[in-house]
């Protein structure tokens, strides 16, 4: 998983420096620590390494691994006093590699509760509530089912919040405009542009099945040839022609 996020890291900030437009300097990319991979200790070490690794936060939730979506059955959550230590010893490595490389350097630390599921909507408050009192960044409470529970969600818990957007989930799914009156401050939506990808591919292959077209299906060669880089490549592979 680290390896996996150094690549994630290298590719954001060579985007960030390819792209002329971009006046705001590296992308910043949240890791899914999941549950820490093991105990408190174990949370800790996850969260220097992906912090090392470049990543600008890190979800670390109280599922019980092997973990699952949010939006599926079968979820078990560890104890309340567990979850709230697990969190805390990911903030405690937060603070320590800031004080190891400077303030500001650490990741933020996104504390999720999957607890709504396995012992209700109270329960999951309170646990957002003591990961916010144990120095969390930002609180997820994952898989609300009513607006209610979200308005209540962000009127009782302090400080930055995100609101998770699988569509045809257990969440309402709500426009930007209205997640950001209701109180959340970040909005992920995590299966969007696969299921999206996944439905143009299958429209793509009915068509070569049926010898028809698939012009209407796809981006033009050289817009493709942009966004994958060719096009920057060539303009910089041209710099040092001794043509």
């Amino acid at each position: 998983m680290i390896n996996a996020a150094n690549y994630v890291a290298e590719g954001l900030s060579s985007a960030a420096l390819e792209d002329p437009s971009n006046k705001n300097g590296p992308i910043p990319c949240i890791a899914d620590g999941d549950t820490g991979y093991g105990n408190s200790m174990n949370a800790k070490r996850t969260v220097k390494g992906y912090a090392r690794a470049g990543m600008g936060g890190i979800m670390i939730e109280d599922q019980i691994a092997p973990k699952r979506c949010g939006h599926v059955a079968g979820k078990s959550v560890i104890p309340f006093e567990d979850a709230v230590m697990r969190v805390k010893a990911a903030c405690d490595a937060r603070d320590e590699y800031e004080e190891q490389f400077g303030k500001g350097t650490g990741p933020l630390i996104l504390a999720r509760t999957d607890s709504l599921k396995t012992h209700g909507f109270e329960d999951a408050i309170q646990r957002a509530l003591a990961f916010r009192e144990v120095g969390c960044d930002m609180t997820f409470l994952e898989a609300p089912e009513s607006i209610e529970q979200m308005e209540e969600y962000c009127s009782r818990v302090s400080g930055p919040k995100l609101a998770n957007m699988l569509e045809y989930g257990n969440t309402p799914i709500l426009p930007p405009n209205k997640l950001k009156d209701i109180g959340y401050t970040m909005a992920a939506y995590p299966l969007t542009l696969l299921s999206a990808s996944i439905k143009s591919m299958q429209e793509s292959l009915e068509l070569i099945k049926n010898g028809q077209p698939t012009n209407d299906m796809i981006l033009p060669f050289t817009e493709t040839k942009d966004v994958v880089g060719f096009t920057q490549y060539a303009n910089e592979e041209g710099r040092y022609s001794v043509e």
